[in-house]
Order: structure tokens, then sequence, then C-alpha cells
């Protein structure tokens, strides 16, 4: 059985945590998307992934996208412990809007520097 170091299992918990928040705010912003979605169901749908979330161990995040991303759904989630249908439809294109907002902000950290996109373009493939 192998044992594994304390680094490993720290790398692992927050790759865990990492990809928990992507899917927390994946399947937002679908139940947003989704014109059918009650605002009932939105609540017990975040619920749920907030339990989950809380059972796993907090890390420290390093990353602005990652810090936006957190405080994001904390704050979302406490504005809509008391939400109906119309509160819902009303947030429902900003909320998406938020949510677009954070992907680019997430791709915005995968660019390529200038420096290589040129070396690529330089190359002589014969």
């Amino acid at each position: 059985m192998p044992r594994y170091t304390d680094k490993q299992i720290e790398k692992y918990q927050r790759q865990k945590y990492i990809s928990f928040l992507e899917k927390i705010s994946k399947n937002l912003f679908r139940l947003l998307r989704q014109e059918e979605t009650t605002a009932v169901q939105f609540q017990n749908k975040f619920d749920e992934l907030m339990q989950k979330l809380n059972k796993l161990e907090s890390i420290r995040l390093d990353s602005e996208y990652l810090q936006e991303i957190k405080n994001y759904i904390d704050r979302l989630y406490n504005a809509t412990r008391e939400l109906n249908d119309k509160q819902l439809l009303d947030i429902r294109e900003a909320e998406m809007s938020n949510l677009n907002r954070l992907q680019k902000l997430k791709q915005r950290s995968n660019y390529k520097k200038d420096k290589h996109k040129n070396e690529e373009k330089d190359q002589d493939w014969g």
C-alpha cells in the first residue's frame, strides 16, 4: 500500500478544492442559463454544492481568478438565501455576466507571451 507524503496529500486536496470551485461556477451558469429553473431549484442545488464545498478542507488561494471565484460564490450564496422566482429572473442576466467575467479572467491568465508567439511564426518549416 503506497504511503503518500504530506506534500502529495496537500496537492491532491488543493486540486480537488479548486476543481470543485470551478464545478460550482459551471453549475451556477447552467442553472441561470436555463430559463425554466425556479428559485427553489436554484437554492436547493446551490445548498447541495455549498455543503459539499464546506466538507472539503479549505485551502489558501493564490491566484486572482481563484480568489474572485471563491468571493463570488460566497457573495451569491449569501445574497440568494431568500429568493423568489421574480428575484431570480431579475438577477439572472447580471449574474451570468459576472460568471462570464470570471471565465474571461481565467482565460486572460492563459495567454502566450508575445516573444513565444513570434518564435512560432519565425520558424522555418523547410
